[in-house]
């Protein structure tokens, strides 16, 4: 949620950031400020409301202390008192009015973040490793996992619906040791302390980190108890510290979660329909931090690092992208995704989304800490990525990875946790 101040102060500014994302309703932001304006004039009221109760209960001791008839100034006050109760209840509906409209309106871009409408405008920033060449036509994970007894698209959709998949064998295992891989990483050299979380979550905790309530519709609700699954660790993790006020010297808070993670995918219709790429269900590694505001975006490069480091040691070609206005995330002030390279596919896609939601996230789940030098508390930074995604790192493997004769080699770095296996192969008995 962006501070008010801002949209008083530069509302043409933060129409065109709506407007740079794509969005067209710019007239929230004049309705939050004839809104902001009834209730800047009611408590103007209510001040001066006030100050005539403060006089006539002056006025009534006074008489009452001379031995005269207060009753007609008591009645005043009373008039005045009802009069009071009945702004403040009015102030308190357009505060939630105010509220209420602010939760629309998204973050605004970092100046150096590139304008643009949709993905054409992401400027590639680096690429890393080169793409493997081979001798034959790859094939697409979705085949190679059927052949190899690791993927059962089948029995997945038969246990729940379409994109869901059922894992067997080796591809279990890689799945379970990619988490593992990442997590140990993360905790034992890049200074995150491991949480696991409830991966169901309160409305409230979704309205903190900006999920809702725009994003209703691709959430997989629990009606019957408020709650939702979550779609990524980044909406527990962050409210970890929901309406709480931590100390200057405890920042950069840095947390590593895995989680498994539903999304119902609502817009996306008919967009990698085939294999894991594009799922309800699937498991993620996230990164969050919690930091000081001098320090947020230099936090994100070191964030995006952390996350390259993961697909540079499974020796997979990545690029780093800037993403443009357009295709920002509605929380998001800055982004970094980075993009595999999937051989099969002969394309990149998306394993990983760095950002940094300056005070957007803090300012709705109301994170503060307090400055060191004894100053009034101030809204943390805070910033997540993937650290990266499970099911797209098994599919870029298995793609990346595969031999001329259908198995797939076990890089190096993931070999000491899957028990020393160097090679997946088809089991002899498949069931």
């Amino acid at each position: 949620m962006l501070d008010i101040k801002l949209i008083r102060d530069n509302p043409e500014l933060v129409k065109k950031d709506i407007l740079d994302r794509g969005g067209k309703d710019t007239g929230v932001v004049d309705r939050v400020l004839e809104s902001d304006v009834r209730r800047r004039e009611m408590l103007v009221e209510v001040e001066e409301l006030k100050h005539q109760r403060n006089k006539a209960s002056e006025e009534i001791a006074a008489l009452k202390k001379e031995g005269g008839d207060a009753s007609g100034i008591v009645g005043r006050m009373k008039e005045i008192s009802e009069k009071i109760k009945s702004i403040d209840s009015r102030v308190r509906d357009v505060e939630v009015d105010i509220r209420t409209l602010m939760l629309e309106i998204p973050n605004v871009p970092d100046g150096s973040v590139p304008t643009g409408l949709d993905e054409e405008a992401n400027i590639e920033i680096r690429l890393s490793g080169e793409a493997p060449n081979f001798t034959f036509k790859p094939k697409a994970h979705w085949d190679l996992g059927e052949e190899l007894d690791v993927l059962d698209f089948e029995r997945g959709a038969k246990i729940a619906k379409a994109r869901f998949t059922l894992l067997k064998g080796a591809g279990a295992l890689m799945e379970r040791a990619l988490i593992n891989y990442m997590l140990d990483m993360h905790t034992t050299e890049h200074g995150y302390t491991e949480v696991f979380p409830p991966i169901l979550a309160s409305p409230a905790s979704f309205e903190g980190t900006g999920q809702l309530p725009k994003f209703s519709e691709d959430m997989f609700w629990c009606r019957n108890d408020d709650l939702l699954l979550i779609p990524t660790a980044e909406v527990p993790v962050t409210n970890i510290f929901r309406d709480e006020v931590l100390k200057e010297a405890e920042l950069p808070v840095k947390y590593t979660a895995y989680t498994p993670c539903f999304r119902r995918e609502a817009g996306s219709y008919g967009k990698d329909v085939r294999g894991i790429i594009r799922q309800h269900q699937f498991n993620k590694v996230e990164m969050v931090k919690f930091v000081h505001p001098d320090t947020s975006f230099d936090e994100l490069e070191s964030l995006t690092a952390d996350a390259e480091e993961v697909l540079s040691r499974l020796g997979l070609h990545f690029r780093v992208v800037a993403l443009c206005t357009g295709d920002l995330g509605f929380s998001a002030a800055k982004c970094y995704d980075l993009e595999v390279w999937m051989a099969g596919a002969g394309e990149y896609k998306e394993i990983s989304s760095c950002s940094c939601f300056t005070d957007f996230q803090a300012r709705r789940a109301n994170i503060r800490f307090k400055p060191s030098d004894g100053g009034k508390p101030r809204f943390v930074h805070t910033l997540n990525g993937s650290g990266v995604a499970i099911g797209r790192t098994v599919a870029a493997l298995l793609e990346n990875y595969q031999l001329d004769d259908g198995r797939v080699v076990v890089p190096p770095a993931l070999q000491p946790y899957m028990h020393g296996m160097t090679v997946i192969e088809k089991p002899a008995n498949p069931i």
